[in-house]
C-alpha cells in the first residue's frame, strides 16, 4: 500500500511503502514457532507410556517397605542385644563350672577342618551368618517341612554363651545378630578356639581336652583324622552318639564327617576310606598321662 505526498505545486505521486523490520520480530522461523513444532512433534501419550506399569510400581514400593522394615529391625536388634566383649569371661565361667580348664589348647588343623566341614562348610567367608542357610530354612516353613539346619558355628556358639535353654524364633533372631558381632570382634582362630572350649561331647566331658583325653586317651594335639571325625560329629547330638554306648550310630556319624571332608576338598576318597579303617582306640576315661590342656 502507498499514501499520497506533495508533488511540487499541483498533485501527488506515490510514495514507496517503508520496508518491514528485519530480525527476531519477523523471522518466522524463531524461537516462539520452533517450540511449537518440536511440542507438536511429541505423539500423543508418549509421557503416559514412559511410566512404569502399576503392578510393578506396586513391587518396587513392597520391596522398599520391607527392605526398610527389615533394616529398622536390625538396627533395633543390634541395639538391644548384649556386647559380645564379654565371650572370654562367660567361656572361662562356664567351663569352670563344668570342671574344665579355660583356657583350652589351641584346636588342631584336623578336629578344625572335620568341625567346619560338617557344622559349617562356609564358616571362613560368611559374616557370621549363612545368608542361603536361613534362606534354605525360610523356604521350608513356607513348604511345610522346616530344615533344622542353618545355625553357623558362630550362632552355636551365641547360643552356648547368651542363650542356653531358650528357644524360639526371637531367640534365633538373637543368635544372628550376636553371631554378626562375634565376627566383628573376634578371628576365625578365636572363635574355633571359643566353640571347643565350651562345646558339649558327651559322657560329662565338656571342651575338646577333656573329650580327647576322655575318649581316647591323647590330647588334642594327636588326634587323628578318624579319632578327629568322631568328635567333630558328636557337637550336634553328643548322648545318642556317644560311641561307648551307640558305637554303630557313632561310627556312621564318624563316616559322614569324613564325607564331608571329601566333599569340602580336605581329604580325597582313598584317604577318607583310609581313615575309616583305622581303629579309634577308645579308651572309655581319660587315659595315663593325657592331661586335658
Amino acid at each position: 500500500m502507498t499514501r499520497g505526498v506533495p508533488a511540487g505545486e499541483g498533485g501527488y505521486h506515490d510514495a514507496p511503502t517503508a520496508p518491514l523490520p528485519s530480525g527476531p520480530q519477523a523471522d518466522p522461523g524463531g524461537p516462539f514457532a520452533g517450540r511449537a513444532e518440536t511440542a507438536g512433534d511429541q505423539p500423543p501419550g508418549t509421557a503416559e507410556r514412559r511410566r512404569l506399569p502399576r503392578w510393578l510400581r506396586r513391587f518396587l514400593i513392597a520391596v522398599l517397605a520391607i527392605a526398610l522394615a527389615g533394616a529398622l529391625a536390625f538396627a533395633a536388634l543390634m541395639a538391644v542385644t548384649p556386647s559380645v566383649s564379654t565371650a572370654p569371661l562367660l567361656a572361662q565361667a562356664f567351663d569352670r563350672a563344668h570342671g574344665a580348664a579355660y583356657p583350652g589348647p589351641p584346636v588342631p588343623s584336623r578336629f578344625a577342618a572335620a568341625l567346619v566341614a560338617t557344622e559349617d562348610h562356609r564358616f571362613y567367608s560368611e559374616p557370621g551368618f549363612d545368608p542361603i542357610a536361613i534362606g534354605r530354612v525360610l523356604a521350608g516353613h513356607v513348604t511345610g517341612q522346616p530344615d533344622q539346619g542353618g545355625a553357623t558355628l558362630y550362632q552355636q556358639l551365641a547360643k552356648m554363651l547368651y542363650t542356653p535353654g531358650r528357644s524360639g524364633a526371637g531367640v534365633q533372631a538373637e543368635q544372628i545378630i550376636l553371631g554378626i558381632k562375634l565376627d566383628l570382634t573376634y578371628s576365625k582362630a578365636q572363635i574355633l578356639r571359643l566353640y571347643a572350649d565350651v562345646a558339649y561331647f558327651g559322657r560329662g566331658y565338656y571342651g575338646l581336652a577333656q573329650a580327647s583325653c576322655g575318649y581316647f586317651g591323647v590330647p588334642p594335639a594327636g588326634l587323628t583324622w578318624p579319632q578327629a571325625a568322631l568328635l567333630a560329629g558328636l557337637v550336634q547330638a553328643p548322648s545318642a552318639d556317644n560311641p561307648v554306648t551307640h558305637f554303630t550310630v557313632a561310627r556312621a556319624r564318624e563316616a559322614h564327617v569324613l564325607g564331608r571332608l571329601v566333599a569340602t576338598g580336605t581329604l580325597t576318597e582313598a584317604q577318607a576310606a583310609r581313615a575309616y579303617r583305622a581303629p579309634l582306640h577308645l579308651v572309655g576315661g581319660p587315659g595315663t598321662g593325657c592331661a586335658a590342656r
